[in-house]
């Protein structure tokens, strides 16, 4: 019999948060941004705005549905059913592997500050992404606490240097480098609109903590209120990193850097600084590859144990990890990551991508719906609140709607044959659930 496994608590439950929402991207976000001009700010604004209405969904979901193993699979299953929710969670799991293989890519990035050779040898930037993948991997077969400290400690490592720069960036603006404000050459709704959508794909992971919520120290209390600290501490940083860094840099240099926060790091602490703003891409990635990692797992353990994946996918170990489908997943990973590496296949890889990238709004939008689907059942109908309910559900859906919408046709259509390829596979499983009764 597997040994119930170690439980997480509120910090480590937030560091989920905050680790799948701030990896190594967040140091080129500036850049592009820039392009726009310091309207960008704005589109944060929005962003923020638009993600706290799904935070406050996927809190009020972990309190009526406590310890639902999966997440948002579970919670588009209590409010839809099996079908709705295979399509959440075949779209989703094939989402969080592509994104860990592009990760992956970018820790190597990261990395290459030290080891230049990482830039110009195939062969060792392979073996630095195998060996990342696979110690976090073993790392993650440890148990789900074992997996839960690193990203603790990984998110308070990351954090520091973002807001040493951002606060000290504070200090050396410079008002001209606000101007011009709208540089898009359109309108400033549609700046606010385009950079907002840029901000969203950053803030993606805030349901991080209600995948894991079966093994969370009083799920229905802790991962509501880790979510929403997660969000406020994201946020945080991500705002003030923006401010400064444009306040920080002129906009014509801002818009060709390769490392926005090293450069304003250098300007703010001196020319060594570029090496610790790079030790802490390469540490932000590396955590937020770690957290995916356990999310990886979590998502068709959840499908498994509902007989609507692989049995084998909800096979435990001793320290209580879904280790078979945690190994299957970083095999994938391991072969999305070298495909980048390979001249003639990188295409496919960024195609990939793409495709994946509508799976991680989709399921947004269900549990928007499913939200008050849940509250209108018997079981919370009196739990009032009703007209404050409905207006947070509308926003999270609504908003939801426009950030797949802003994803771009490309991204929608692509993505939505990807959710439909899943549908033959359904029908196996559902053939050999009946077969089993």
């Amino acid at each position: 019999m597997a040994k119930q496994p170690a439980k997480l608590g509120l910090w480590t439950s937030t560091s989920l948060v905050v680790g799948g929402m701030i990896g190594a991207g967040v140091y080129l976000v500036p850049a592009t941004m820039a392009t726009f001009g310091s309207v960008s700010l704005l589109g944060w604004a929005f962003a923020a705005i638009g993600t706290f209405f799904i935070a406050r969904v996927f809190s009020g979901l972990s309190k009526m549905v406590p310890g639902a193993a999966g997440g948002l699979y579970a919670y588009t299953r209590h409010g839809f059913g099996d079908f709705a929710a295979f399509l959440v969670g075949w779209g989703y799991y094939l989402s969080v592997v592509t994104a860990n293989a592009a990760i992956t890519v970018s820790f190597v990035g990261a990395m290459s500050t030290f080891f230049p050779i990482l830039k110009t040898n195939a062969v060792a930037a392979i073996a630095a992404g195998l060996g990342a993948i696979w110690g976090l991997t073993w790392i993650n077969t440890r148990g789900i606490k074992a997996s839960g400290e690193v990203q603790l400690v990984t998110s308070i490592l990351k954090i520091v240097p973002l807001v040493a720069i951002a606060v000290g960036g504070l200090f050396f603006i410079k008002a001209a480098n606000f101007l011009p404000f709208n540089n898009s050459g359109g309108s400033v709704f549609e700046a606010i609109t385009s950079a907002a959508a840029i901000a969203m794909f950053a803030l993606v992971g805030i349901e991080c903590a209600t995948i894991p919520a079966e093994n969370v120290e009083n799920p229905g209390k802790t991962v509501s209120r880790a979510t929403m600290i997660g969000l406020g501490v994201t946020v945080l940083v991500y705002l003030l990193g923006a401010i400064s860094i444009i306040g920080v840099i002129p906009e014509s240099v801002l818009k060709n850097s390769a490392s926005p926060y090293a450069d304003a790091a250098v300007v703010i602490f001196g020319s060594s600084a570029r090496y610790w703003a790079g030790a802490g891409a390469a540490i932000a990635a590396f955590g937020c590859l770690n957290g995916w990692i356990l999310v990886q797992g979590q998502i068709p353990y959840a499908m498994a144990s509902d007989k609507l994946f692989p049995g084998a996918f909800g096979w435990l170990n001793k320290k209580g990890t879904p280790y078979v489908g945690i190994i299957i997943s970083s095999i994938i990973i391991s072969l999305f990551m070298a495909m980048n590496y390979t001249k003639g296949l990188v295409d496919q890889f960024r195609f990939l991508s793409l495709m994946a990238t509508i799976t991680t709004l989709v399921p947004y939008l269900f549990c928007a719906a499913a939200y008050l689907i849940i509250r209108f059942s018997k079981k919370h109908a009196d739990s009032g609140g009703w007209v404050a309910a409905i207006f947070v559900a509308v926003m999270a859906f609504a908003y939801s709607l426009w950030a797949i919408a802003g994803a771009g046709q490309t991204a929608v259509f692509y993505g939505f044959l990807l959710l439909l390829a899943g549908l033959p596979f359904y029908v196996w499983v559902v053939y050999r659930k009946s077969e089993s009764r």
